[in-house]
């Protein structure tokens, strides 16, 4: 069976639901830059100027003026816009959070279908290569028997249609199998270390 490590991790790594969590975020973060019109904001102005009594006196020490002033904002009589942009805000992280967990059941029911069809494949493929092992030996057998004079060639013949018949599936067995692992990579949102492709490989009696 071939490794696929933490798939929740992996899952992660899928351009959808990347896209997705990063619209969650983006949506929740609004809420807070809403919340924030509800409070005052205090800035503060200031400028830096020269005051001489004479031009003489510009640059001696005192000549220099600072006014700091600070500024107070607050929509305390739009409130009503501020709590509609809230509940928009809202809204929206709603949204986002529904499309992220829509996002998310899709690829986990896209991944356990890949891995549950890989599964099944590989099944498929161990057995077809122990019956194709098996016809492979029957074949042989078939062969000392009728250069023994037990058998005629025609049972021969019959033994060597069903080893391509065996080697033939075996084969189809392996592309689908390789097919299968590689839809696997793409619900994982790509492949992981130490996962080559599967390879059977008949053990000659």
């Amino acid at each position: 069976m071939t490794a696929v490590g933490d798939p929740a991790a992996l899952l992660r790594r899928r351009p959808d639901i990347r896209v997705s969590e990063r619209d969650l975020a983006a949506a929740t973060a609004r809420i807070g830059v809403a919340v924030a019109d509800l409070f005052p904001r205090v800035t503060f102005v200031g400028s830096v100027g020269v005051a001489a009594t004479s031009a003489s006196s510009l640059g001696d020490a005192g000549t220099g003026t600072r006014l700091i002033a600070p500024g107070i904002s607050w929509a305390a009589f739009d409130l009503g816009r501020v709590r509609a942009q809230i509940a928009a805000a809202h809204a929206r992280s709603d949204a986002a959070l529904a499309k992220y967990q829509q996002t998310v059941l899709g690829a986990l029911e896209e991944t356990e279908d890949a891995l549950v069809t890989h599964a099944r494949a590989q099944d498929r493929l161990r057995y077809l290569g122990e019956s194709a092992a098996a016809s492979r030996r029957a074949a042989e057998l078939a062969r000392i028997r009728y250069e023994n004079g037990v058998i005629d060639f025609l049972q021969v013949l019959d033994a060597e249609r069903s080893l391509l018949q065996a080697e033939d599936q075996l084969a189809q067995s392996r592309t689908e199998t390789a097919t299968s692992l590689v839809a696997v990579y793409k619900a994982l949102g790509g492949g992981w270390d130490g996962a080559p492709l599967p390879s059977y490989t008949a053990v000659r009696p």
